[in-house]
């Protein structure tokens, strides 16, 4: 999003923010959809198959919790903290021009 926009409408680094968050829980459903699938199929070739998407999906949820601590816009590690970027996010979500309060 152009930043500019971001900034008129009050989002400044937000959309990265929720974009990166949206694929980190589409990463995280890949992961639990594959292991769901793999103990649902009778062909080992296509178990094989399955395990092979299913460690692609752990190694691409690690990569976005990483990028994401790094940006500082998730801590895994201290929920007090983590607590607090939730809690700004929410702010930020609610005080949006055109939320009805």
């Amino acid at each position: 999003m152009n930043t500019l926009i971001k900034n008129v409408i009050g989002m400044g680094n937000m959309s990265d923010q929720v974009i990166a968050t949206d694929f980190l829980i589409y990463a995280k459903c890949g992961v639990q959809n594959y292991a769901v699938a793999i103990t649902e199929i009778t062909s080992p070739h296509v178990r094989t198959v399955l395990r092979g998407q299913l460690n692609d999906a752990i190694a691409s949820h690690e990569s976005i919790s990483n990028f994401m601590m790094k940006k500082g816009y998730y801590n895994a590690y201290d929920m007090k903290e983590q607590y607090q970027i939730d809690m700004n996010t929410t702010d930020t979500a609610l005080n949006l021009p055109g939320n009805a309060k």
